[in-house]
C-alpha cells in the first residue's frame, strides 16, 4: 500500500449542527479536527473537552508559531552504542512535508499543528528484515530555547524490530512523531522521557498499524515539569494488533499528560492499551484520556483499555477518563476501566510485620505495580534502567528536608 493511501480521512462536521453527520470525528469524546493548517485549531482553553485537564497557561509558547533553536541534539545507533545494521536500518532526513513526512494522519491539536508549521525537517527511520538489536534515538536537550523535533518510523512489509527514543535532558520541545508500520510486520516502539525537572514537552504521535502487523507502542514518562503526548492511531488492514503501554510518574508540581485515541476501522483487530501511574507530593498532577472508537467497518474487534493511578502521598491529584463508542454489534469484545487509589493499608502493614521497613515497604509495592509492564515493555537492556529510576523517584521524598525543597517547585 502507497504511504499516502495511509491517512485518516475524517469529514469536518458543521459546528453549527454536529449530528447532521454522525461520528464526524473519530470519538464524539474527541472533538478537534484533523488538519496541517494551524487557522484550522482555536486557540485551546480549559473550557474545551480536549484541554479542560491541561495547564495551558504552562505551556502557551506551544500555541503559536516559532522559530526552532535547532539546538536538540539526535544520536542513532544501536541499545548497545554500536552502528545500526544498515542493511536493515536506513537513517535519513528529509524536508518536512516530503513524503514519508505527513503521511500518517494529520495534527490532531493546535500544538501540533503548530509543531509542523515551525519545523524544517524530518528525521526518518526505516526498518526492514530482521533486526539483531534494538535502535536507540537519544535526544539530548540543550536548555530552554524552544525547539522542535519530527521523527518518522516507518517499518516495511515483514520486518521485526524494536526501537527505543530517550529524551533527557533541559528542554522546551515541541515534538512529532509518526509511526507506520507494515503489512505482517512485528514491531515495538519505546518513548522514554526523564527531561530536567524544568523541561517542558509537547508531543504528538500519529501511528498506522498496517494489516496483520503487531505494534507495541510504551511510553514511559519519568521527569518534566510538564509532559502532554498525545497519540493518534488506526489501522490499515484486517488482523492487526496494537498494545500501548504506558508508565508514568509525577513529582511535586508536575503535570503528565497522555492521551491515547484508538480508532478500529478494519475487521478483525485486537487493541489493549494499559497505563499506569505513581504520584508523589503536593501539586503532583497526572491526566490519562482513553479513547477508544469501533467503526462500523470494524466487525470482529477486541478492545480493551485499562488505566490505574497511585497516589502515594496527600495532595497530589490523578485524572483518568476512558472513553468508549461502539459502532458495530458484531465485535468479540470491548470494555474500559480506571482507578485511584492510595497505597493498601494491610499490604504495607504485611510488609512491615515482616520486618520491612515503611519506606522499603513503599518502594516494593511500587516496584510490584511498574514491574509487570516494565516486563511487557520487553526489552532487557533497558528494564532495570527504568526501575532503578522509579526507586531514585521514591527517594527523593524520604527526608523531611528534600521533601521540603521538592514541594516549593
Amino acid at each position: 500500500m502507497a504511504m499516502q493511501e495511509q491517512e485518516i480521512s475524517i469529514p469536518v462536521a458543521d459546528p453549527k449542527d454536529p449530528y447532521v453527520l454522525p461520528a464526524a470525528m473519530p470519538s464524539s469524546a474527541d472533538k478537534e479536527p484533523r488538519s496541517f493548517e494551524l487557522h484550522d485549531f482555536e486557540m485551546p482553553t480549559r473550557q474545551q473537552e480536549d484541554w479542560r485537564y491541561t495547564p495551558i497557561d504552562r505551556m502557551a509558547e506551544f500555541f503559536d508559531p516559532f522559530t526552532p533553536s535547532g539546538r536538540t541534539g539526535l544520536e542513532v545507533s544501536s541499545i548497545d552504542g554500536s552502528p545500526v545494521d544498515t542493511d536493515h536500518v536506513k537513517v535519513s532526513t528529509v524536508p518536512l512535508g516530503k513524503a514519508p513526512s505527513g503521511t500518517v494522519s494529520k495534527p490532531s491539536d493546535r500544538a501540533a499543528a503548530v509543531e509542523w508549521t515551525s519545523g524544517k525537517e524530518s528525521t526518518v527511520l526505516t526498518l526492514s528484515g530482521k533486526l539483531d538489536k534494538p535502535v536507540l534515538v537519544n535526544i539530548q536537550g540543550a536548555g530552554l530555547d524552544l525547539d522542535s523535533f519530527h521523527l518518522v518510523i516507518t517499518a516495511e512489509e515483514g520486518a521485526v524490530g524494536d526501537v527505543v527514543v530517550e529524551h533527557h535532558g533541559q528542554a522546551k520541545l515541541a515534538e512529532g512523531v509518526e509511526i507506520s508500520t507494515g503489512a505482517n510486520s512485528t514491531i515495538s516502539t519505546t518513548f522514554i522521557q526523564e527531561w530536567d525537572g524544568d523541561s517542558k514537552h509537547v508531543g504528538n504521535h500519529r501511528i498506522h498499524v498496517g494489516r496483520g502487523a503487531t505494534l507495541r507502542h510504551s511510553v514511559v514518562t519519568l521527569g518534566g515539569d510538564v509532559v502532554r503526548i498525545r497519540m493518534d492511531q488506526d489501522f490499515g488492514g484486517e488482523q492487526g494488533y496494537l498494545n500501548m503501554l504506558g508508565i508514568y510518574f509525577a513529582d511535586p508540581g508536575e503535570h503528565i499528560e497522555h492521551r491515547t485515541m484508538v480508532v478500529h476501522n478494519h475487521p478483525e483487530c485486537k487493541s489493549r492499551v494499559v497505563y499506569k501511574g505513581a504520584l508523589d507530593g503536593k501539586s503532583a498532577h497526572s491526566t490519562w484520556v482513553g479513547n477508544a472508537l469501533i467503526e462500523p467497518t470494524a466487525p470482529g474487534t477486541d478492545s480493551y483499555e485499562l488505566n490505574r493511578n497511585l497516589v502515594l502521598t496527600p495532595g497530589a491529584i490523578a485524572d483518568s477518563e476512558p472513553n468508549l463508542e461502539i459502532e458495530n454489534g458484531d465485535i468479540v469484545g470491548a470494555g474500559h476501566a480506571s482507578s485511584v487509589g492510595r497505597f493498601d493499608d494491610e499490604e504495607l502493614f504485611y510488609l512491615q510485620s515482616r520486618g520491612i521497613t515503611a519506606a522499603d515497604a513503599k518502594k516494593l509495592v511500587v516496584r510490584g505495580f511498574f514491574g509487570e509492564l516494565v516486563e511487557q515493555i520487553g526489552i532487557p537492556e533497558i528494564s532495570g534502567h527504568l526501575m532503578e529510576v522509579i526507586d531514585r523517584r521514591l527517594s527523593r521524598g524520604e527526608s523531611a528536608q528534600m521533601r521540603a525543597v521538592l514541594e516549593e517547585k
